[in-house]
């Protein structure tokens, strides 16, 4: 559900998440055919001509705290992706090669993959489905949205999944909010190739998403994606841009991403660039060149979100980090070292249903900057248990406020959290709970409102200095890993060396 701006005394901040809308029917189930991965067949270059195991490829884009992750990592998953935009912009034809590990305890017989366009109001057909090599017949349901691949594959086992996919992508933003879409010259490809979920204790998560939350429940992996556009397009995403070739009317760039739970692009016409230097990393601010002063805006408040956010909790972990405004109905999405402004807070009028433009885009921009560390770099079930990131982030959005400016100044944002809650009427409903258990109005109020509150609760309760050492502690010690309700809280209880039970049963937990 879109949720309307409303004015408050003075900083606001709006939602991050996307919201969604099931598409078609799922097509008839065919006959599974089982196959056992060769080890052999794996093969060491893909289908992009470019190794499996080359930690050189993503070195450059991470920070030097980063550098030795893909050894510590060794068996997330690594994607090579190739994709052809059509002049067009609405038409993508894609090959996927994915090498998957097992790191379960345990042998499994299929590996599922989200084939979220399906759900977007865009089409996503699959064809060519092999397991190294070997043809292999898949099952789809939910709504044509989960893609099973039928293996028998061992606990430390690896396999090469190949596929080819075309994709059909929607030219409005009304239903999809535009995080997949074709609009105004600018298209966006947000979730536009079969990704692998999270598999856990519940098995592989899989769920068609309520409209009021995120889709993706990922683990970090590592992604190498060609792209190719029309040359007269600016080519934006996450990750650092290896090459750019142009020959005629058509441009080729490969982009390396990783650690990371997601990859995300967009081509957009008529762009420019702002950039600044933040440490080790370069932040890259893309609209329109009629918004160029805003853009100049979201560009410093991203630059000081990363000062104090890296310095509050963790360096941040990649050598770039990209704004871009698109014609998207949400405030602001969140992906890894790429954050999508709606442009309509970058003008051309002064105001936005009464509120000063720069108030939304500075504290959207803060919002999203701070889901590079919740989200991104400390993962979380976005769907089962949304206030681990969105909670959190609305907290840390304040913190931004109250770093930059004093905590005086910083009022009007907490002011807004209350303002949230009181929608429902500061209704005491946990807000540890899924998304589905929300009504439209609950969701934000609770998850966006009084979640954020449970924070000044905790360090309230446990003071200043250990909240601030638990925060810092919680993110350092789940990097690249999935945080949990319960971990949260059992962190929070060795830092303070107390029993948080009781708060916790009255703001988190049923």
């Amino acid at each position: 559900m879109l949720k309307r701006p409303k004015a408050f005394l003075l900083l606001i901040v709006f939602l991050a998440s996307c919201r969604f809308l099931p598409a078609t029917t799922p097509p008839n189930l065919a006959t599974v055919k089982p196959i056992t991965p060769t080890p052999a067949a794996t093969g060491s270059v893909s289908h992009l001509g470019l190794p499996w195991d080359d930690a050189a490829l993503f070195t450059p884009g991470l920070v030097k705290n980063q550098q030795g992750q893909y050894s510590s990592l060794r068996g997330a998953s690594v994607y090579h992706i190739a994709l052809e935009i059509a002049p067009d912009l609405v038409n993508v034809k894609g090959r996927e090669e994915v090498r998957y590990t097992n790191l379960e305890t345990t042998a499994l017989d299929k590996v599922a993959f989200r084939l979220f366009p399906n759900l977007l109001g865009g089409k996503m057909e699959i064809a060519n489905l092999t397991v190294d090599g070997q043809p292999v017949t898949p099952e789809y349901g939910l709504a044509n949205s989960l893609m099973s691949v039928p293996l028998k594959i061992q606990p430390g086992e690896s396999c090469i999944l190949g596929m080819d996919f075309t994709l059909s992508v929607p030219t409005d933003a009304e239903r999809n909010f535009g995080v997949l879409a074709s609009v105004d010259n600018v298209l966006t490809l947000a979730h536009s190739y079969p990704i692998i979920p999270v598999y856990d204790e519940q098995g592989w998560n899989a769920e068609i998403p309520p409209q009021s939350g995120d889709l993706t429940y990922t683990d970090a992996a590592y992604f190498l994606v060609r792209v190719s556009a029309p040359a007269e397009t600016m080519l934006i995403a996450s990750g650092r841009q290896v090459s750019n070739e142009k020959t005629g009317q058509t441009q080729t760039a490969v982009f390396a991403l990783g650690p990371a739970r997601d990859f995300m692009v967009t081509a957009a016409k008529g762009y420019e660039v702002q950039s600044q230097q933040v440490g080790e990393t370069t932040v890259n601010s893309y609209a329109p060149v009629e918004f160029h002063k805003r853009a100049g805006l979201a560009l410093k408040t991203a630059a000081e979100s990363l000062g104090i956010f890296g310095k509050r909790y963790a360096p941040y972990p990649y050598t770039e980090l990209d704004i871009v405004a698109t014609p998207t109905l949400a405030f602001g999405i969140e992906y890894p070292g790429l954050i999508a402004i709606t442009n309509r807070i970058y003008g051309p009028g002064d105001t936005y249903i009464g509120t000063p433009v720069e108030v939304y885009l500075e504290s959207t921009v803060a919002h999203e900057t701070g889901h590079q560390w919740f989200y991104n770099l400390v993962g979380s079930d976005q769907l089962d248990q949304p206030w681990l990131d969105e909670s959190l982030t609305q907290f840390v959005t304040w913190q931004y406020f109250a770093d930059r400016y004093g905590e005086k100044n910083a009022e009007g944002f907490k002011q807004s959290l209350t303002d949230r809650w009181a929608r429902v009427q500061n209704a005491k409903i946990p807000v540890g709970q899924p998304v589905a258990a929300y009504d439209g109005a609950q969701y934000s109020a609770i998850v966006y409102g009084r979640g954020a509150l449970f924070f000044f609760a905790l360090r309230d309760q446990i003071g200043q200095e250990k909240f601030d050492t638990f925060l810092k502690n919680y993110t350092q010690q789940h990097i690249w890993e999935i945080a949990t309700t319960e971990g949260l809280k059992a962190l929070a209880e060795r830092d303070c060396s107390c029993d948080l039970s009781p708060l916790f049963k009255e703001w988190i937990t049923p």
